[in-house]
Order: structure tokens, then sequence, then C-alpha cells
């Protein structure tokens, strides 16, 4: 019988797959991926638009994501992951430089759940087959 497969034994086993287009960035390298550099890459993408219609229809897409969020709906993007925004209570913290204690007032966040998917391309495994994400 074989040995149960471990992620680190996938890893040696699985040559990484290929990055994006035009968005992809070497790891280390401490670039940050910004707005105007994604709404370049969707101008690029896409050549029959001006950069005036990639930039409203970048800026529609954000904005209904952004609703979305307004509206306490989760956000789902396949093979990429899902948003959600998630209430917290009020509660009593504490300043770890004093100890004095401090009010912590209730507050909505936003928590991100990266896919199957994702998490393997990232890691440079094969990608999980099946309609899990």
């Amino acid at each position: 019988m074989d040995a149960p497969r471990t992620k680190k034994s996938l890893a040696k086993s699985v040559s990484p797959s290929p990055a994006p287009v035009d968005v992809a960035i070497k790891a280390g390298t401490g670039k940050t991926t910004t707005r105007a550099d994604l709404l370049d890459a969707v101008y690029t993408a896409c050549p029959s638009l001006s950069r005036a219609q990639a930039r409203e229809l970048f800026e529609m897409t954000l904005d209904e994501i952004v609703g979305a969020f307004l509206r306490e709906e989760s956000v789902k993007l396949r093979s990429f992951g899902a948003f959600s925004v998630r209430s917290k209570r009020e509660r009593v913290g504490r300043n770890p430089r004093n100890g004095v204690e401090a009010t912590i007032n209730a507050r909505r966040v936003l928590t991100f759940k990266a896919s199957p998917t994702l998490v393997a391309r990232v890691n440079g495994w094969d990608a999980p087959s099946g309609d899990e994400d």
C-alpha cells in the first residue's frame, strides 16, 4: 500500500503552473500590484477597448463588489476565493503596553478565504480536480 500523499510530497513531484499573463510578479520581489497595474492589465487584455472604456469596466466591477459588501452579501470568484462581511460584537480589550482595559467597538470586518485552486497555484501544485471552489 502506498503512503498517503502530503502537500510537501506533492510540491516535490509537481512542476509549477504557468503564471498569469502580464500581471505575474516573481516571488520575493517586494512589488505590490496596484489598481493601476490591474487597470493596465484589463486594457492590454482587451485591445478593442479604449483606456477610458477599460477604466469604466474596471470601476464598474469594483463598484459592484463593494455594493455587495454594503448589502452584507458574500462575493465568490470561482478559482480565486470568497470574500464575506462578518459582524464582530463589542468587547473589552487591553492595551498591551500598560494593561489598561479599553472598549473595542462593534464593527464589521471583511474576510477572505482562498479557493483550493488559488492555494494550489500559489504553492506550485496541480490544481485540485472537481468543482469544490
